[in-house]
């Protein structure tokens, strides 16, 4: 546009008064439709995500990265780039590493509960990797920890780049996620989830896979989301977090949102959210999972 600007102004010396006026306008004119025209577009390349956040009077940040048109859409960038435990999150790494080191042989393997009595019932039964993923269940995961024990737990969260990837002394092995130094950001898990994706971490297609298939949240014939929730009670206010990636119209669209939560029923906006800033991206999602 500065181009067509200093052409005018040259081209005017040479020409009438009027009809050097002519081109100086026809020029504003063009010079304003274009900016109204990227005006538009910035607004709709930057949806309001902000209102979701408002309505449902939630503190949070929300990221999303479009695979197909290499974009990020965001809420609260300070907030995304802020170190917070993982909490449950961790279970699709750990999912990983338990597979690879053999510390599980499979999604169908059963562990046997030892009747101590958990707040959550789904908790409280002989639980296999896939259901003990769905309902997040706290001692599985702490038993495959142990299992796979603190050098390799270590190795491997070091290869995978997984935030800050501190985890802490050996006795710390079953509550790093949990309690311990371990840290990550909104676009940490959003880079890990993208190489998780791309099969760019360091795992086999056979742990990949099995990791992908439990991690399914929602499946419909038009999209399937597959995710995890965190939560961690230990801080105040409360972190919930709701990380993983929707694939639809032959693209995938990676999110993490990172809420307070101060009471328990604050915990669905985790999804809530989630659900209408994805919809704010044009893509079809039923009201309710």
């Amino acid at each position: 546009m500065a181009i067509l600007l200093e052409f005018s102004s040259i081209i005017s010396l040479f020409l009438p008064t009027t009809q050097a006026q002519s081109l100086t306008t026809n020029s504003s004119v063009k010079t304003n439709i274009l900016s109204l025209d990227k005006i538009a577009q910035n607004q709709n390349l930057n949806p309001n995500f902000e209102r979701h956040f408002k309505d449902l009077k939630i503190e949070g940040s929300i990221i999303i990265y479009d695979l197909n048109q290499n974009r990020f859409y965001e809420y609260n960038p300070t907030r995304n780039q802020t170190q917070f435990l993982p909490a449950s999150t961790f279970k699709i790494l750990n999912s990983l590493i338990a597979l690879e080191t053999q510390a599980i042989a499979d999604e169908k393997t059963i562990l046997p509960w030892d009747g101590t009595q958990h707040s959550i019932a789904g908790w409280n039964q002989d639980l296999n990797l896939r259901e003990a993923f769905k309902v997040s269940a706290v001692w599985f995961y702490q038993i495959l920890a142990r299992r796979v024990g603190y050098e390799q737990m270590k190795y491997w969260v070091t290869q995978a780049k997984y935030g800050n990837q501190m985890i802490g002394k050996p006795e710390e092995i079953d509550q790093f996620w949990l309690r311990g130094e371990l840290r990550i950001t909104p676009q940490e898990q959003i880079q890990f989830l993208r190489r998780f994706y791309n099969n760019e971490l360091p795992f086999s297609q056979r742990s990949i896979s099995i990791v992908q298939d439990i991690m399914i949240f929602e499946k419909t014939p038009n999209y399937i989301i597959r995710a995890k929730t965190g939560w961690d009670s230990k801080k105040t206010p409360n972190i919930g977090w709701y990380v993983g990636y929707l694939e639809q119209n032959q693209n995938v669209y990676f999110f993490a949102t990172n809420i307070d939560i101060h009471k328990p029923e604050d915990a669905s906006a985790r999804q809530k959210l989630t659900r209408l800033c994805l919809q704010d991206l044009s893509l079809a999602l039923e009201t309710e999972p």
